[in-house]
């Protein structure tokens, strides 16, 4: 996923749209820069909740999960998302099992296989800094809609959906590795790509490039730290 998208969304109404997340000035951080991009100023934003009808098969699959949540409902979905024909449910981290669960369990959901789960890092998005994402598919009904749950910096904790989806084992100790946020009841919560002492969680953008210099051809590469910074 990256790190942000175009302020339009594809739905047929919108609310307003959520907090601006962040602002990018040119191809490089040095002055005086030749790409022709030197003034180039795009604001991201993530798109705004989507108003009814949704379109397509997007309204049965919201109205039959929300009579599944019953009482719950209002609070268990944030809100509803369509951009670029894609469905985007935002789900408190509270009820995100109860909604996994409905989605691969009732006969006109079965949304069967979770393909994982993304972090997504936006430190703009002030006390929803860290997202994370997971693609749903339904084989039974050739359908695929996203859950992404959203939770602040300084209480980075999600329910593991291991239980539900026993394949996101090694997904979440992914996310938990490079963005940190830890998924709560997962059963062996460790790293997976970094050595089990890495100090931070690198692929968050808040995280040092860091690095070591590199000698090439008898020349020595600066370490990315020291380089033009790309923005």
């Amino acid at each position: 996923m990256s790190d942000g998208k175009d302020i339009q969304a594809a739905g047929p109404e919108t609310r307003e749209p959520l907090p601006l997340i962040n602002v990018r000035e040119g191809l490089f951080g040095a002055r005086g820069d030749t790409s022709g991009f030197d003034r180039f100023v795009r604001h991201v934003q993530m798109p705004g909740a989507t108003e009814r009808p949704y379109g397509e098969w997007f309204d049965g699959v919201v109205d039959i999960l929300t009579e599944l949540l019953g009482d719950a409902a209002d609070e268990a979905i944030e809100y509803v998302v369509v951009d670029r024909g894609e469905l985007t449910l935002y789900v408190h981290r509270d009820h995100l099992l109860d909604v996994a669960r409905h989605l691969r369990d009732d006969q006109d959901l079965r949304f069967e296989m979770c393909l994982g789960v993304s972090g997504v890092h936006y430190p703009a998005d002030k006390g929803r800094e860290l997202h994370a994402v997971y693609p749903l598919q339904s084989i039974t009904h050739n359908r695929r809609l996203r859950l992404e749950v959203a939770v602040s910096d300084s209480d980075a904790r999600i329910p593991s959906v291991v239980s539900v989806y026993p394949m996101n084992n090694w997904h979440e100790r992914e996310t938990w590795d490079f963005f940190g946020i830890v998924f709560e009841g997962h059963p062996s919560l460790a790293r997976i790509e970094m050595p089990d002492d890495w100090v931070g969680h690198p692929q968050r953008k808040d995280y040092p490039l860091g690095g070591i210099p590199v000698e090439y051809k008898g020349a020595e590469i600066p370490s990315p730290d020291e380089r033009r910074q790309y923005r």
